[in-house]
């Protein structure tokens, strides 16, 4: 599931980096505070790989950011773990990727029909055996 969120970077842990059976590997931990409604949350995120630890040195706290990002879980022990693992971080408002152009398969859409607006003559005539004030 790929998800995108905006908002300012609010704290940037230290890396975090060693070696598995694959080879060495890095990752680092980073807090975004974001518009929720009326109030703000904030959401800690994971870039793993050296290259988004890397991609992530280019902001400093207090940047506005825009995070795409995977929700992954998994189990341990019996209990459930949630990891936000970005997969591109970039300035917010940045445009979004531009749309693919229309192949020669598709039709394009029709522009939906528009009913025009309601006037005197439409309204139902008074009833008098209705009595309801409504």
């Amino acid at each position: 599931m790929a998800l995108e969120l905006e908002g300012t970077l609010r704290q940037k842990m230290g890396v975090q980096s060693g070696t598995s059976a694959r080879g060495p590997w890095a990752k680092q931990e980073f807090v975004v505070e974001f518009p929720d409604g009326n109030f703000t949350s904030q959401a800690c995120f994971t870039a793993w790989g050296q290259d988004k630890v890397q991609e992530l040195d280019k902001y400093q706290v207090g940047d506005r950011v825009k995070v795409s990002f995977n929700l992954k879980s998994r189990e341990f022990n019996g209990r459930w773990y949630n990891d936000l693992q970005i997969w591109r971080i970039a300035p917010a408002g940045e445009a979004a990727p531009a749309a693919p152009a229309a192949s020669a398969y598709t039709q394009p859409a029709a522009p939906a029909p528009v009913a025009p607006a309601p006037t005197l003559d439409d309204m139902p005539a008074d009833i008098p055996e209705d009595d309801l004030p409504f």
